[in-house]
């Protein structure tokens, strides 16, 4: 069983930059997929960006294109979520799911394991 943890969460004002992790235990990350996703106040859980196992291809929201980017450190077993110039409208709690699948990763049905969720607020 994989257990996913993240960190790195915080309070930022606009433009600033958080690097969030997703730490993995109980399992190899190299051999799935990690997306990253968010859910603000009020609102429903939305796809922020995905790395695939095989090949390591990315995936952005439009919302984050350019600013956000997502990488992986197998050795650490851990993905990161790099956001900079970070909006308000950035606020949100994070959440890193994990999946074997390599197809349709910007759904949450597809996602095996979650984490519990780090929160980023960005001051305005």
């Amino acid at each position: 069983q994989v257990q996913l943890v993240e960190s790195g969460g915080g309070l930022v004002q606009s433009g600033d930059s958080l690097r969030l992790s997703c730490a993995a235990s109980g399992g190899t990350l190299s051999r799935l997929t990690v997306g990253w996703f968010r859910q603000a106040p009020g609102k429903e859980r939305e796809f922020v960006a995905a790395i695939t196992w095989f090949g390591g291809s990315t995936s952005y929201a439009d919302s984050v294109k350019g600013r956000f980017t997502i990488s992986r450190d197998n050795a650490k077993n851990t993905v990161y979520l790099q956001m900079n110039r970070l909006k308000p409208e950035d606020t949100a709690v994070y959440y890193c799911a994990a999946t074997y699948s390599l197809t349709d990763y910007r759904s949450q049905r597809r996602y095996n394991y979650w984490g519990q969720g780090t929160q980023a607020t960005v001051s305005s």
